[in-house]
């Protein structure tokens, strides 16, 4: 199982490192970031990384789906999944081979902007433990949103259309502790929301509710992905 789930991985790693589409999203946002970076420094005069981690949140939502919109919609769309599906490859392979090149090319984008921190610390006195909780609360997020994302990808052939279907859902689970509810509603809202558990690792507040929501999170989108794969290979 191991070595299938690497070569895919190293496959699907390949393909973003090689493609222009994922070198102009990273250059995009990371210029964005620096921007934001520069201004939020200038403007606070704080050595404090929190506002610009927000900002990497809030950009997640859109990174996410350019990052998974063509993992299985593409092999779908070009034949290439019925392909690999009479390999002997296990469908869980696949999907974790995917999943673990999807959250690889995001690690690196997020290595990138390590020179951040490392800015402050040199300029600076910024308080580390808030920082290094909000990266992995950063991370975390990230990791849920790839998750997601795929399984938007394996119930199209079209790309654009598996994008819109990540963004869409993981805005609901943004916004959903500012919708006005109430009773029961409301707190299934607040549970679900993505952004708030965000908010307390940002403060450096690492809950262990909120990773294991995360957690959680991963695994359930990542199972759903294989019976739909499986599916797939029966139908």
């Amino acid at each position: 199982m191991i070595r299938n789930t690497v070569a895919i991985t190293q496959r699907e790693l390949r393909s973003y490192f090689v493609s222009p589409v994922a070198w102009v999203i990273t250059a995009f946002f990371v210029s964005i970031w620096g921007i934001l970076f520069f201004a939020i420094v200038t403007g606070s005069r704080e050595a404090n990384l929190r506002p610009l981690l927000s900002n990497f949140s809030v950009t997640f939502l859109f990174v996410g789906p350019f990052l998974t919109m063509r993992l299985i919609a593409e092999e779908a769309k070009t034949g290439t999944l019925e392909l690999l599906l009479t390999q002997p490859i296990r469908e869980v392979e696949l999907v974790m081979g995917k999943y673990f090149a999807a959250v690889g090319f995001l690690m690196f984008m997020l290595a990138v902007t390590l020179f951040f921190p490392v800015l402050l610390s040199v300029f600076g006195n910024p308080d580390r433990g808030p920082m290094a909780a909000g990266y992995l609360g950063i991370l975390l997020q990230g990791m849920a949103f790839m998750a997601i994302g795929l399984i938007a990808s394996s119930l199209t052939q079209n790309q654009i259309i598996a994008a819109a279907v990540t963004f869409v859902v993981l805005l609901l689970l943004w916004l959903a502790d500012v919708v006005t509810l109430g009773g029961a509603a409301a707190e299934i809202a607040r549970f679900v929301s993505i952004s708030q558990r965000s908010q307390d690792m940002l403060r450096g507040v690492i809950d262990t509710k909120d990773v294991v929501f995360f957690i959680a999170l991963i695994v359930g989108c990542l199972f759903v992905t294989t019976q739909i794969i499986t599916a797939r290979r029966w139908r």
